[in-house]
Formats: structure tokens, sequence, C-alpha cells
């Protein structure tokens, strides 16, 4: 296994699991605890995770933003997957508003397959990625936040509330059933906020490793939520409440990275 296979793997199972011992993660990558443990030092230094006595922790306070570098190296097959699904909820000629994130961000790759699709973003990512399509791209205005690579601000609202979509498609730090799609961050929960009231449905890009998560600001009530994108792995428990509010789930098929 690569290294970069190796601690992607190491960085999705600490997040699943919260806390991993250095010999489970040894085990799971099928190599030694001495490269674990120096894989861990190296991630750690980067902001990925948290060192433990004998482990690795995930950082999991409720106020706690990840990295994007740490962003991407969770799930990122099943996002791609989320990606190709959502598609199937557009069609030619749709006019659109994706929000910042990893998840979408992989969506707006996925969108090369459309000839004719227009999009509003607060995303510097997404735009670039839809500057390889054929997309007309609307960007908001507003404040870079570098940590995202958004725009975000009064600015970026007030574009938004003069925009009128059908979809807006939205991905967060974690999804319940209770508090629905949230955010650790003030600016970043306005913006998606300001994304909603500019759509008819609300698109939640989720990956398993944030169903049953919440996080400090709610950015989507459960009940404002159309569609649920996720992947296989999902809590169904999670899944079941989500429906019985009224989303309508959809789940892309993916394997599953621990062989069970």
């Amino acid at each position: 296994m690569f290294a970069i296979d190796r601690r992607r793997t190491i960085v999705e199972l600490v997040r699943s699991r919260g806390v991993v011992s250095l010999r489970e993660l040894a085990v799971a990558v099928d190599t030694s605890e001495v490269t674990v443990r120096r894989d861990i030092r190296a991630m750690e230094r980067e902001g990925l995770l948290e060192r433990r006595r004998g482990g690795a922790a995930w950082p999991g306070r409720l106020s706690h933003e990840q990295s994007y570098q740490q962003k991407t190296l969770v799930a990122a097959a099943e996002k791609v997957a989320i990606a190709r699904l959502a598609c199937d909820l557009l069609v030619e000629g749709d006019a659109i508003v994706i929000g910042a994130g990893t998840t979408t961000q992989a969506f707006a790759r996925a969108l090369s397959r459309f000839a004719d699709l227009t999009v509003v973003t607060n995303s510097i990512l997404v735009a670039q990625e839809l500057a390889r399509t054929t997309a007309e791209v609307v960007m908001t205005g507003g404040t870079l936040r570098g940590a995202t690579y958004a725009l975000v601000g009064s600015a970026a609202e007030q574009s938004l509330s003069r925009v009128r979509v059908r979809h807006a498609f939205l991905s967060g730090n974690g999804l319940t059933a209770d508090r629905g799609l949230s955010t650790p961050n003030m600016q970043s929960a306005s913006i998606d906020q300001a994304i909603v009231r500019s759509a008819q449905d609300v698109v939640v890009l989720a990956d398993h490793t944030k169903l049953g998560v919440d996080t400090m600001v709610q950015t989507v009530a459960p009940d404002a939520i159309t569609h649920l994108v996720t992947d296989s792995l999902a809590d169904p428990v999670v899944l079941d409440r989500l429906r019985s509010l009224g989303v309508q789930v959809h789940v892309a098929p993916v394997a599953d990275p621990g062989g069970e």
C-alpha cells in the first residue's frame, strides 16, 4: 500500500471510530506499528489527527473544523460515488447553486457530463472545476474564507438573495435527524442558509462519516432537506429517521474499506 493510501485509510478509521489503537491501525493497513507511528506523527504535524498514547484520535469538539486537506482524505471514494449519483437529479438546462466543500467539489467535477447548466457558487474550488466544463458559472461576491476557499459575508449573501434556482447542493460537517445539517463556523452557516433560501429544493451531499455527527451551528433543518445523497456505508437507523421526516434518500453503492 502506498503511503498516501495508507494515510487515507488511517484517517478514515480514526474519523469513524474517534480513537483507534496503534495495533488496530497497523493491522488495518497491513504494515508495522513503527510505520503507523511515523504516519501519525506526520499527520499530526499537518493537523490531520491528534496523537494519543498507543494510538490516534480525531478532534471531536463541536466547534472544531478540520482543515481542507484533512477533509480531502476522508471518504474520498464515497464522495466520488455520491457526486455521480447526485447528477441524476439534474437535467440539461438546469440552474443550480452549489456550496463549498470537498464533496461539492467532487460533484462539480462530475458535472462535466452536462452540456447546458447554469451554476451559482460561492466556492473558488467549485468554480475552478466548472471552468473545465461548458457550464455558465456565476460567482457570488464576498470575503474569501481561506480555510474553505469560499466567499462569505454580507456581499455574498446579498448576491444570493437575488437568485432563484431549482436545486441547492450543500455539504457540511455533520448531519443528524434531530438538527439536520450543521457546521462549526458561523460564517459558513450563514452563507449556506442564504443558499437554501435561493432554491426550490435542497440537496445534501453527505458521506457516511458525517451521518449522526452534530456540530455547533445548524445550517439546514431536517424538514427543509428535500434530498440526501449518501453512500451505502451510512447508518441505516439514521437514514430511516430522515426518511420518516420526508427526506428522499439516495444511496450510492461503495465497497466497505474494512472488508466486512
